[in-house]
């Protein structure tokens, strides 16, 4: 089995240096890579001509299209059986493809997916937006944790056959992102194809590096929500509520408690939670918890502020009467 990396690009030498390094460590290279610079105004040519002679590296530039359309041009230029996506700030467990090889031959697997973790080198308040992205407190551990039979793939971390891609017809091509792969997704299960989540398949992803970057990121996932949620409404579920509520519900108790206090204290428990949760899982790093009950307030609130700002617009994109694939 032949796997083909593709990797769009945009502004991220850095990165692409710290993946390629992580590629060229694998104990299994059965794949080719295919990069694809979407436009960037600081290209990563040098750092991939580094690892040339090394790596089977294709290199491609062009305009910007943002990453669905670059994602469709890397697959067409693509020699393997089967597509492995990977965003250009990841870094690739030695053993990935060892492992991934030895699961797609036991099992029929159409699409899979895997998660994604902190590595050891990322900043405080990387790690911490890595436990409000992947934490139970958070998010209900859906982004692991969703039925074999309805797992729903990520392009950070997803295979698929390359027969499946075409007959799916690639990524959607609308001005829609982020959410255009959780569309693709949605695509490959309606389908017919068979996809799971291999958990044992991790990435170390990076996370945003400031607050700011992050509460626009996950107000889009909000937003990016519903206008799913309306063009498949079978892909609804009642916990995509739960962070507008939870936004709703913390706004109405701190106004509140400016006449009566004990009403701040679902808060502050909930906030030990966090802290108590993320200081285990993070090997007692006091900083990484302390900051971990600000970005899963951040993670929430933007997700909630995101999904309610897109009820209130409406025909957000258009996407309600064109749906995504055209």
């Amino acid at each position: 089995m032949k796997f083909s990396i593709i990797i769009p690009v945009y502004n991220r030498p850095d990165e692409i240096e710290e993946l390629l390094e992580s590629l060229k460590n694998q104990t299994l290279k059965n794949f080719e890579i295919v990069i694809i610079e979407d436009g960037s105004v600081k290209d990563c040519r040098s750092e991939v001509e580094k690892y040339s002679k090394i790596l089977d590296i294709k290199y491609f530039f062009k305009v910007n299209t943002g990453p669905a359309k670059t994602r469709n041009y890397g697959a067409e230029k693509t020699s393997g059986d089967y597509l492995i996506f990977f965003d250009s700030d990841c870094i690739i467990p030695s053993d990935y493809f060892e492992i991934t090889t030895k699961q797609l031959e036991k099992e029929n697997i159409d699409a899979y997916g895997g998660p994604d973790a902190a590595h050891e080198s990322f900043s405080a308040l990387q790690k911490a937006i890595n436990y409000s992205m992947t934490s139970f407190f958070t998010t209900g551990n859906i982004r692991g944790g969703e039925k074999i039979d309805k797992f729903y793939p990520r392009s950070f971390n997803m295979g698929i056959t390359k027969e499946a891609w075409h007959k799916v017809g690639g990524f959607p091509v609308t001005s829609m992102h982020p959410g255009e792969d959780m569309v693709f997704s949605i695509e490959i299960i309606k389908q017919g194809f068979k996809t799971k989540l291999f958990k044992n398949s991790s990435v170390f992803h990076k996370r945003r590096n400031t607050i700011r970057t992050f509460f626009k990121q996950v107000s889009g996932f909000g937003r990016t929500r519903y206008i799913i949620s309306k063009v498949y409404p079978e892909t609804f579920k009642i916990f995509y509520l739960i962070p507008s509520v939870f936004t709703i519900g913390v706004f109405s108790l701190i106004i509140i408690s400016i006449f009566f206090q004990l009403f701040l204290l679902p808060i502050g428990i909930y906030s030990l939670l966090i802290f108590f949760d993320s200081l285990i899982k993070n090997k007692t790093n006091f900083k990484v918890a302390f900051l971990s009950v600000f970005t899963s307030y951040i993670q929430l609130i933007g997700y909630g502020t995101g999904f309610i700002s897109a009820i209130f617009k409406g025909d957000v994109y258009g996407v309600y009467k064109t749906g995504f694939y055209k």
